[in-house]
């Protein structure tokens, strides 16, 4: 074929072609689902979200162990939460450090703070789930507030934040847990991956297809929990104590998210890259028990993504000037929208801004998480 002079083969045109249909997916994912957040913060803006005017019980939900300075430094800050009536009850998940005399002196200060444990010699894959499942037997009240002893909130509103959006049809809320921003390449890695996942399953939820919530912010109604028999079907697994409640429970109607910044929980990040790669591992050890049609819809962004990358890398080697010209504008078309949704949603929850960074994590996170689908061990270690 002939364009005013130059010629292109039916190879190159190939190529280009499958270039154009992976670009236009990935506009398509980014405007959709990546750019939810931005997308509903207008809406709220504007005044188009309902919220629940009233503000009933509720309560909050922590497991830990071996986490008596976490919860020294962060557990007052959720104890002393500004909403009219909650408790908080924490599960000593086997701790072997001073957990059990740090709760007894707090509980001698905050009357609404609740504790109990883990049986020992539980030989649960997951004592996490076993723990929570404890908690939300010995809780009061018919809304549950999870979060993890390494986390705080970002402001005393944060309880008010998330609570307000259990309308009448609403049976799960998810908020976003981000790590504390630190110097270095892993922690620059680890927040954006964590933002990333973040926009993504909440864009996706406020697109009505809803999979996943994170428990280190999230919140349910208890009559949702005990309807899904808890996680009866899921205690062989060390992990998904959220992620596999949502995805089997949520659909288009009853699921909402909190986007607030006073609404977000932080966390100290893993300071080693294995801490981090053994910490994806768990996460990703349950993907496989997703929903089909969510598995499908993750499945399709990571694999466009990679065709994209692959043919522009053959469009730009082989092609004639004309297709380069074109792989060129197409390359930094899909930066600039993908630059503008990620840093803007970042800036909105007091995140980072990612330059330069941005392309390489855009290639070696889907790099990390093949590898680890590839070749990563089936953990069996205990939460």
């Amino acid at each position: 074929m002939n364009l005013y002079g130059f010629s292109f083969s039916l190879i190159e045109l190939i190529v280009f072609g499958i270039l154009l249909t992976t670009f236009f997916y990935q506009l398509y994912f980014y405007t959709r689902y990546l750019n939810g957040v931005l997308r509903l913060r207008r809406k709220i803006k504007d005044g188009k979200v309902p919220f629940q005017a009233e503000q009933p019980p509720v309560s909050v939900i922590i497991c830990s162990k071996d986490e008596s300075e976490n919860l020294r430094n962060f557990l007052p800050l959720v104890l002393e939460q500004d909403y009219p009536e909650f408790e908080v009850i924490v599960i000593n998940d086997g701790s072997t450090d001073d957990t059990d005399e740090l709760l007894r002196d707090l509980r001698e200060k905050y009357p609404h703070l609740r504790t109990t444990f883990v049986p020992v010699g539980a030989n649960n894959a997951s004592t996490k789930k076993l723990g929570i499942t404890l908690g939300i037997k010995a809780s009061k009240h018919d809304y549950l507030l999870l979060t993890d002893a390494d986390c705080v909130p970002e402001d005393k509103t944060w309880i008010a934040r998330m609570m307000r959006n259990f309308t009448r049809e609403t049976d799960f809320v998810l908020g976003y847990g981000a790590y504390f921003q630190k110097k270095g390449f892993l922690n620059h890695l680890i927040t954006y991956d964590t933002l990333f996942i973040a926009l993504q399953y909440l864009g996706m939820a406020t697109a009505r297809k809803p999979y996943m919530g994170v428990g280190r912010n999230l919140a349910y109604r208890k009559e949702t929990f005990f309807a899904q028999k808890g996680f009866a079907s899921t205690l062989h697994l060390s992990s998904g104590d959220d992620d596999l409640l949502v995805n089997k429970a949520s659909n288009p109607w009853n699921t909402r998210i909190e986007i607030a910044a006073d609404s977000i929980t932080w966390s100290e990040p893993n300071k080693t890259f294995r801490g981090w790669f053994y910490q994806k591992e768990r996460h990703l050890s349950v993907s496989p028990h997703y929903k089909v049609s969510s598995k499908f819809r993750l499945f399709l962004e990571p694999t466009s993504r990679g065709i994209f990358y692959l043919t522009l890398i053959l469009a730009l080697v082989f092609g004639n000037m004309i297709t380069q010209i074109a792989t060129g504008v197409i390359f930094l078309t899909r930066y600039l929208v993908q630059a503008i949704i990620i840093n803007q949603s970042s800036k909105h929850f007091g995140g980072r801004r990612y330059i330069s960074s941005l392309a390489l994590f855009d290639v070696l996170l889907p790099l990390i998480n093949l590898y680890i689908i590839i070749f990563g061990r089936k953990s069996t270690n205990r939460w």
